[in-house]
C-alpha cells in the first residue's frame, strides 16, 4: 500500500521573528489561513488516508502537530535528535515496511506551498507507481521559472518510459550563472518531493550510505536511540539519491514552491496592484512590491518598494527582499537580547 511521510523538523529560522522555537514555521499560516503542516496532510486526502501518513518531527513539536493533524498518536514519529532528512526518511519508511510488508513511502515536506493539490496527486501517485514498476528511488521535477540559486537542480537521463527518465546527475544550489546554464539544459528543479518502496531504500542505503548503513541492525531491534545516536547526519539528497544508480525522475505540473524565506511569500500571496503583498494592520502609499506581516499593531510604507516589513513577537524586521535568503546570518550576529523568542 502507499505511505506518506511529512517531514516536519527544523525551526524555521529564515522567517523570524514571526517564527520560535514553539512557533516554527510549520506551525504558521504562511501559506494561506492554515499551518503549513496542515496544508500538507490535507492535500493527501482522498490519495492516502490518514492511518497511512507519518510525520516525523523533533520532540517540542510533536504535541502540537499531534493536535492540529487528527493523525493517529502512533503516527508522530519523534525524532531522539535532529539529525537531517536521511535518518529521518530512513526510520520512518522502515517504520511503514513493520505496519506494512509492501509498503511504497511518498516523502515530502511540512513547509510547502503547492498551487494546484489535484495535479500534485496526480504527479505523486505517477512517482509511486514509477518506484514500483521500475524499482527505483524517484525524484519530482519541477521545471524551473527563475535562476534560483537556493534550489537543487536534476539534469534528466535516458527515458524508461513515456513519463520517467534516468538521472543523468544532481546539481545542488548552483551560482546565477550556472542556474542559467542549467535552465537552457533542461534540467529541472529537484522539488524534494520522492517515492521509493522500503525495499528498494533500504537497498540503496545499505549499498550507499556508510553514514547510516551500520546502524540498520539497531533500528531492526528496535533500538531508535542506538540508530539516531550512531548515524551521522547527512540528507536524503546528498547520502542516497547522488550515489545511486537506481534513481529516476517524473515531472510534476503544478506549481510549487519550497517557501524557504520571506521573499516565498511574494511568490504565493495574492498581490495588490503594485506587487505588495500585506498580511494584518498595514496602509501603503506608493509602495511597489513589498512584503509586509504585521501580527498586532499597524505598519506604514510610504513610497519604498523592495522592502520586506514583518512585526511580531516584539520585534520588527526590516531588509531588502533580495537579502531575504541572509537571515540566518543576520540572526547569528545578533544579541541574544534581540534574537531570541520565546
Amino acid at each position: 500500500m502507499n505511505w506518506g511521510v511529512i517531514l516536519a523538523g527544523g525551526s524555521g529560522t529564515r522567517f523570524w521573528p514571526l517564527s520560535t522555537p514553539s512557533q516554527p514555521k510549520q506551525l504558521l499560516p504562511l501559506t494561506g489561513p492554515g499551518s503549513t503542516a496542515e496544508a500538507a496532510v490535507e492535500r493527501l486526502e482522498g490519495f492516502i488516508p490518514r492511518e497511512r501518513i507519518l510525520v516525523v518531527t523533533g520532540p517540542a513539536l510533536a504535541e502540537p502537530l499531534r493536535e492540529r493533524l487528527a493523525l493517529p498518536q502512533a503516527n508522530i514519529l519523534i525524532e531522539p535528535r535532529a539529525a537531517s532528512t536521511a535518518p529521518a526518511l530512513v526510520w520512518a519508511t522502515l517504520e511503514a515496511r513493520r505496519r506494512d510488508g509492501e509498503a511504497a513511502v511518498l516523502s515530502m515536506h511540512a513547509d510547502w506551498w503547492i498551487g494546484e493539490p489535484e495535479a500534485f496527486r496526480q504527479a505523486a501517485d505517477l512517482a509511486l507507481r514509477t518506484a514500483r514498476v521500475h524499482d527505483r528511488l524517484v525524484t519530482v521535477g519541477m521545471v524551473p521559472t527563475r535562476p534560483e540559486t537556493g534550489y537543487g537542480y536534476i539534469v534528466p537521463g535516458a527515458a524508461l518510459d513515456a513519463d520517467a527518465t534516468g538521472v543523468e546527475r544532481f546539481q545542488e544550489k548552483p551560482d546565477a550563472a550556472t542556474a542559467l546554464d542549467l535552465m537552457a539544459a533542461g534540467a529541472l528543479w529537484n522539488s524534494g518531493l520522492f517515492a521509493w518502496t522500503a525495499e528498494r531504500l533500504a537497498a540503496e542505503v545499505k549499498s550507499h550510505t556508510p553514514e547510516i548503513a551500520p546502524w540498520l541492525d539497531r533500528l531492526a531491534a528496535g533500538d531508535l536511540a542506538g540508530f539516531f545516536k550512531g548515524v551521522t547526519p547527512v540528507s536524503i539528497d546528498v547520502g542516497v539519491l547522488e550515489r545511486s544508480h537506481a534513481v529516476a525522475m517524473v515531472r510534476g505540473a503544478f506549481r510549487w514552491d519550497d517557501v524557504g524565506t520571506w521573499d516565498a511569500i511574494g511568490r504565493i500571496r495574492e498581490r495588490d496592484a503594485r506587487g505588495n503583498v500585506v498580511v494584518g494592520p498595514a496602509s501603503l502609499h506608493n509602495a511597489t512590491d513589498c512584503i509586509v506581516w504585521s501580527d498586532d499593531e499597524p505598519i506604514v510604507l510610504n513610497d519604498v518598494s523592495d522592502l520586506i516589513v514583518v512585526r511580531a513577537n516584539g520585534r520588527i524586521l526590516v531588509t531588502h527582499r533580495r537579502r531575504a535568503p541572509e537571515l540566518k546570518q543576520l540572526l547569528d550576529a545578533l544579541p541574544p537580547s534581540i534574537r531570541d523568542l520565546p
